[in-house]
């Protein structure tokens, strides 16, 4: 899970009060948290130290950097990103809600819709996160009032509906004094919904990875080193790497791509031994019929394969300080290859007050723009609404290694069948 909001939302502080709240912080830990907060004059704990560990963070009081957090539940374990919430970080949020399954978008009682609120919301749409829970926070400092949240409430949702966001979950909280973060709280009779962490506990998982087309990015060809003394491994030859997304079995039809080579799986083997079955994220080592030139890179997929492409069209989240421009030349990272590739053009830009697509000729830091490339050599990726670890890819400087953008793979249809509007219009928009 992720957290987002606007700064000084208090997600740090929702964080922190999950982690004391779960008992998932050790005593020392709490210890040192309380002497700061007595150093700098509070009179409570301030638990978004628990999260903000750089010295910058806590001078500041903001969040700067993505901090991961563990902690668990009687009925699940969580992995938690606190993102930051300044404008100049919204890339530190690309990068936490990339892997999320679920979006918890913090939004001040008092100040309701911002800026922030909405960018992050179109980061969760973009990035196809599952799920959004709205913890409208700060109910205590305008008295639990129902007429409040429900205003709060209503707006944020509506936001979240245009956006293709359709089952966004607003609870009334208050992570500085607890109130139905864990427990319930009893001084907002009026809500009578789960607290936070009984609504993470009871969501619905993600969509299976086992449940979609098999893909396997190749990261290694296997030839044991003493082959040449023990005949027993003389003919062994495996093809490493982390299941994508699907399941595959012994005996099942698989094509090789780029080559377009179709063969059969005739083993797997695991860190424990051989295999009949294999599924998504299991790190295995394939064996197949045919002898096939495969390499790192490469692709080994059933049931409806991907085409091999040079022509590459995307939405990018750019993350870089220095703008991207067309005829730019960039490495492009998708899976386990990497080809260099060239801008072709660049059709423009989410205007992230309306929504709505507007004209842009390069992309700025934390910008979000639709993208054409034309890369050296074929990759074969699934659309970003079929998958999230096929259908993304990262923009790589050339010279220095450093990450420019976020991309995904861009399906006209499948997105502007989401919403109307907003993102859909965008998505669909014509290059």
């Amino acid at each position: 899970m992720a957290t987002a909001g606007s700064v000084d939302d208090g997600k740090s502080t929702l964080v922190g009060r999950l982690l004391h709240d779960t008992k998932s912080v050790l005593a020392d830990q709490l210890d040192a948290v309380e002497r700061v907060s007595r150093e700098k004059g509070l009179g409570v704990v301030d638990l978004a130290l628990l999260t903000d560990g750089l010295r910058a963070e806590r001078e500041q009081g903001i969040t700067i950097d993505v901090a991961y957090r563990y902690f668990a539940s009687p009925k699940r374990t969580f992995v938690l990103a606190d993102c930051p919430g300044h404008v100049q970080y919204t890339r530190n949020t690309v990068t936490g809600s990339s892997t999320a399954h679920v979006l918890v978008l913090l939004v001040d009682a008092r100040k309701g819709v911002l800026e922030q609120t909405r960018r992050h919301l179109a980061v969760a749409a973009l990035l196809r996160v599952p799920h959004v829970v709205v913890a409208v926070n700060k109910m205590d400092l305008v008295g639990y009032d129902q007429a409040v949240f429900d205003e709060v409430a209503a707006a944020v949702t509506s936001v979240a509906a245009d956006l293709g966001l359709g089952h966004a979950v607003a609870i009334p909280v208050s992570a500085l004094e607890g109130d139905n973060v864990v427990e319930p709280s009893t001084r907002a009779p009026w809500y009578d919904g789960p607290s936070l962490l009984q609504l993470l506990e009871d969501l619905p998982a993600a969509e299976a990875a086992g449940e979609q087309p098999f893909r396997l990015p190749v990261q290694l060809t296997i030839r044991p080193q003493d082959a040449a003394v023990d005949p027993a491994h003389r003919e062994y030859r495996g093809y490493a790497g982390q299941i994508a997304s699907g399941s595959v079995h012994v005996g099942d039809a698989v094509t090789v791509l780029p080559l377009g080579r179709t063969t059969t799986v005739v083993g797997i083997d695991t860190a424990d031994g051989p295999a009949e079955v294999a599924v998504a994220p299991q790190s295995v080592t394939l064996r197949l019929a045919d002898e096939i030139d495969i390499a790192r890179g490469d692709l080994i997929a059933g049931g409806a394969v991907p085409e091999p492409t040079q022509d590459l069209d995307g939405m990018v989240a750019w993350l870089h300080e220095r703008p991207l421009r067309p005829g730019q030349r960039v490495i492009v990272k998708h899976t386990t290859r990497s080809v260099t590739a060239v801008v072709r053009d660049l059709s423009g830009r989410l205007d992230l007050d309306t929504m709505t697509p507007e004209p842009a000729d390069t992309l700025a830091l934390n910008d979000i723009g639709r993208v054409g490339l034309r890369l050296a050599s074929p990759i074969m990726p699934d659309e970003y609404l079929a998958s999230r670890r096929t259908g993304s890819f990262l923009l790589v400087d050339p010279q220095s290694g450093a990450t420019l953008g976020a991309g995904m793979v861009r399906g006209d249809q499948a997105f502007s069948a989401r919403s109307a509007v907003g993102l859909g219009q965008f998505w669909a928009w014509e290059i």
